[in-house]
């Protein structure tokens, strides 16, 4: 018995090593919004976005600072926080979504993510057309998708209105690395 509990270590070890790494990270994922109206589109890029994916489970959780989003006006950043996303009681936003069908030999797939997006304090039920690349140990996802605003009871005056459109185009691309504990 003692014989065997050193090739029993180098197994337990070894198999430990040779597996296919599953979970993966992306510390400065983007996602951009677009808001298009005839009197001033509204445009903003977030590049502080945190996502883990799970190979193995098909999962993929995302996070992001609702202030970190720039804008080509600072009036327009001011009003996104203070106004309309209250980021100082709404800080974040998450989503939490399975990968449907996913096929881990396939190199480059546009799969459907169904999960759930959390904005504003309200959650909803969402599906995410998404690209997905495995680019050799690392994956690349990339997407977009249209959100309504009263969907996640955003307020805004009917006097601004017309300054905001009723569907917010968002996109996404998030280059994950694989993931060290």
């Amino acid at each position: 018995m003692n014989k065997l509990l050193p090739y029993l270590f180098l197994l337990a070890f070894s198999t430990k090593y040779d597996s296919k790494q599953q979970e993966f990270i992306a510390r400065q994922g983007q996602v951009s919004f677009f808001s298009y109206t005839s009197v001033e589109n509204i445009e903003a890029k977030n590049n502080q976005v945190l996502s883990i994916l799970d190979i193995e489970k098909k999962e993929i959780a995302v996070s992001m600072l609702m202030r970190a989003f720039v804008f080509k006006k600072d009036l327009m950043y001011e009003h996104f926080n203070e106004s309309y996303i209250e980021s100082d009681i709404y800080p974040k936003a998450y989503f939490q979504g399975k990968i449907l069908d996913f096929d881990a030999s396939q190199k480059t797939q546009t799969k459907i993510i169904r999960g759930k997006l959390t904005i504003h304090g309200i959650t909803k039920e969402i599906d995410i057309k998404t690209t997905i690349e495995d680019t050799g140990g690392n994956y690349n996802l990339y997407g977009g998708f249209e959100v309504r605003v009263k969907d996640f009871d955003i307020k805004i005056p009917p006097i601004l209105s017309s300054n905001i459109a009723k569907n917010i185009s968002l996109k996404f691309r998030f280059q994950y690395q694989p993931y060290d504990e």
